[in-house]
């Protein structure tokens, strides 16, 4: 009978011809092993680390536009926005949570937005932080700060020198190449933490604030590039964090830069090659520590 195993008779002995295997492609298995894979990518890019993009210059001179860099989730525990993707609504609390440090830099994700931002943690809770002529005061006392003098940055088309955010900054080097002579200040942070800040002038509508009580499990966030970030220092109306954030919002910490593009790579990923940066691969991310 057809698909049946024949008998054979050798040396006196029935032997069973086994049958072939029928051809064909297993669709179904195909299917399940790709679903996997995308749940253990979707797993690790929310339990343990993701790539990031930097599409904005807030986070200035630390981060560039077209920046690529790991995030880690694990750092501060887990919340409502640890997910790559924000669906779940506000929940209250963490599941082994950790309040950051001064000092780091974070993702995080306004209440009832669907998108990330980054920003260095200026503020815990219960601080009093406040802003005069852009000098930044925690609980009282003048953060230690240090004028470093102007640093050019190499101007290309992820990094433009937009007169209307950096007036008087467009120049050239010694080369003839366009560069961005941005003034930068060094801040240190009660905990020792330290790290560069531009301040450009005149002043600023971030510049100066009200003394402001951080609540209870609350941040208070702010760029690094403090003329040109909307952190929370402004309104969600103003596309800023609306003041200090839950820490539930926190999504994850900054840990280092893995490569940055300059903006002239199309999507054919080899032309990326001649779009890189130099000297920006495996940057890392955390504050120097004893304001060195």
């Amino acid at each position: 009978m057809a698909g049946d195993a024949a008998l054979k008779i050798k040396d006196g002995k029935v032997e069973h011809d086994e049958p072939e295997a029928e051809s064909g492609t297993d669709w179904w298995g195909e299917v399940k092993g790709i679903l996997w894979l995308i749940l253990a990518v979707l797993g690790f890019h929310s339990l343990i680390a993701k790539p990031f993009y930097i599409p904005s210059e807030s986070m200035m001179p630390s981060l560039l536009v077209g920046d690529r860099l790991v995030v880690t989730k694990y750092p501060y525990g887990y919340s409502y926005v640890t997910p790559t993707f924000h669906i779940l609504p506000f929940m209250k609390g963490r599941l082994l949570g950790r309040v950051p440090e001064r000092g780091d830099i974070v993702i995080v994700t306004p209440t009832d937005a669907r998108s990330d931002y980054i920003k260095r943690v200026i503020g815990l809770p219960g601080d009093v932080v406040e802003m005069h002529g852009g000098i930044l005061y925690l609980n009282g006392r003048q953060v230690q700060r240090e004028r470093l003098g102007l640093r050019a940055l190499k101007v290309d088309e992820n990094l433009q020198c937009d007169p209307a955010h950096y007036p008087g900054a467009l120049g050239r080097d010694a080369s003839g190449a366009p560069v961005c002579n941005v003034p930068i200040v060094r801040e240190t942070l009660p905990n020792g933490k330290s790290y560069d800040t531009i301040d450009m002038l005149p002043a600023s509508p971030g510049d100066n604030f009200a003394p402001v009580r951080i609540p209870a499990g609350h941040l208070w966030l702010m760029g690094d590039n403090r003329d040109n970030s909307a952190d929370s220092r402004f309104t969600l109306a103003e596309e800023g964090l609306g003041g200090a954030v839950p820490i539930e919002n926190i999504g994850g910490r900054a840990e280092f830069i893995t490569f940055s593009l300059d903006g002239s790579e199309s999507w054919n990923p080899l032309s990326w090659v001649g779009s890189l940066r130099s000297g920006r691969a495996g940057e890392s991310l955390r504050p120097d520590s004893g304001g060195n």
